[in-house]
């Protein structure tokens, strides 16, 4: 190990550990967020190290997202030939320098676990969750000071080292009390929502399959506990859909796990304490459900709205789209409104990069899917063979594609596949075949 390897290693998992805390940023030269600071930091430190040792060698899972980092990038520069104003140049280069960065550290981070083995894998696993568990945690904090006082907690935690405005998501008033939603450090309450499926449902499947008397049986059930109330806090229709997705995803092999009194206590309490919470304020939460399942709403039809721009784009710019990072030119354009997101994944991506976009990203998805397929195949040679590390190698493989399955869900309303969080989440799905296969070749 080189000297320079422990550096290399916590500006990775510093990095991991901070990818959805979008609220940390500050407007230099754009906007720049800490994650990207980290980034751009591991990179160096990671390039430097292989100059250093004259090290080419690149493993065959990072070498095949290197090769989907030159598609996107082709796809990306083809679609700059489409940018009409110096506005849409502009957002282009941001969202390239974003790419770069994000993709960069996929391509890296893979080569870097893949050598280093299983042991950083479940620390890489367990920073990118410790971080998702910390924006809840904040978020539930944010959410009581906000009820009991009224008071902005960003204002004292945010604000002071960004220099921005920040504050809790405030979803309307009812009866004179204000509906808050907590956005915690991501920004959103609908972000919030989103990312955290991806914590409860990789974890979940782990909890189900961990021994009798196991030290973390306990621990694992107030957390899963903890991030589901949180999940409900945050309203947010695309984070319970994603939700509902990926339970389905896990009730195929866990189903019978599900109606066992490991699942079903914790989850018993959390609707105990949810119906408690409920009842002492039945009118105000009665109507702020009515309002959330109102499909005919302004901001439901929002999110279906969107969808009719795609026929426009495609019969004008259909290979590549307007240009990456450009929805919000197009709709300023169209609407009159500005700074305005897709509120749709899919949406984003047709508009923006095109049918041969849409393509690639399609095979990138299924290339997740099959490395996930091929993980799920080693945790049952493990277990074929007894090794012990197949009680966490099949359930990390089930969870990690029923998380997959849920973001790919809750991304027809949202676009948090284009957040930094899931480039750190493909890593931690296409890395577990080629870390725990080893075992099969030991001799």
């Amino acid at each position: 190990m080189s000297r320079r390897e422990p550096l290399l290693v916590g500006l990775f998992l510093a990095t991991v550990a901070t990818v959805s805390f979008a609220k940390l940023q500050w407007e230099v030269a754009g906007t720049l967020a800490l994650s990207d600071v980290l980034t751009a930091l591991f990179l160096v430190a990671f390039l430097l190290g292989r100059v250093e040792r004259l090290d080419g060698r690149v493993t065959r899972t990072a070498a095949v997202a290197l090769l989907f980092f030159a598609a996107f990038a082709i796809v990306y520069l083809l679609g700059f030939f489409n940018l009409g104003t110096s506005q849409a140049l502009e957002q282009w280069g941001k969202g390239f320098v974003k790419f770069v960065l994000h993709f960069g550290f996929l391509v890296a981070g893979i080569a870097l676990v893949v050598r280093r083995g299983e042991r950083l894998y479940w620390l890489t696993l367990g920073a990118f969750c410790g971080g998702l568990v910390l924006n809840a945690l904040y978020g539930a904090v944010q959410l009581g000071v906000a009820e009991t006082t009224g008071r902005n907690l960003d204002a004292a935690f945010v604000e002071p080292v960004t220099g921005g405005a920040s504050k809790i998501n405030v979803y309307g008033a009812i009866q004179g009390a204000n509906v808050y939603r907590p956005n915690a450090l991501t920004g959103d309450p609908n972000h919030l929502g989103i990312e955290l499926i991806v914590p409860l449902l990789v974890l979940l499947p782990i909890y189900l399959r961990l021994e009798r008397g196991h030290r973390w049986r306990w621990p694992l059930a107030a957390l899963l506990g903890f991030l589901l109330v949180v999940e409900l806090a945050t309203l947010s229709r695309s984070g319970l859909l994603g939700l509902a997705c990926g339970m389905v995803v896990l009730a195929l092999p866990y189903r019978r796990k599900l109606l066992s009194a490991r699942f079903l206590v914790p989850l018993g309490a959390v609707a105990v304490l949810v119906l408690a919470l409920v009842s002492r304020r039945a009118d105000f939460f009665e109507t702020v459900l009515r309002t959330r399942v109102d499909t005919g709403a302004r901001g439901t039809s929002t999110h279906f709205v969107v969808y009719e721009f795609i026929p426009d784009i495609l019969r004008s710019n259909p290979l590549f789209g307007l240009g990456l990072n450009n929805f919000s030119v197009y709709y300023e354009f169209v609407t009159g409104r500005t700074n305005f997101g897709p509120h749709s994944f899919y949406v984003a991506l047709l508009v923006e990069t095109g049918l041969v976009g849409a393509l690639v990203f399609a095979a990138f998805v299924v290339w997740l899917f099959r490395r996930l397929g091929l993980a799920r195949r080693v945790g049952a040679a493990l277990a074929a063979a007894r090794d012990p590390v197949a009680a966490r190698v099949r359930p990390l493989a089930w969870g990690l594609t029923a998380a997959l399955v849920g973001t790919l869900a809750a991304n027809a309303f949202y676009l948090t596949m284009s957040f930094y969080y899931f480039f750190v989440f493909a890593l931690l799905a296409v890395v577990p075949a080629a870390v725990f296969g080893r075992r099969l070749q030991a001799p």
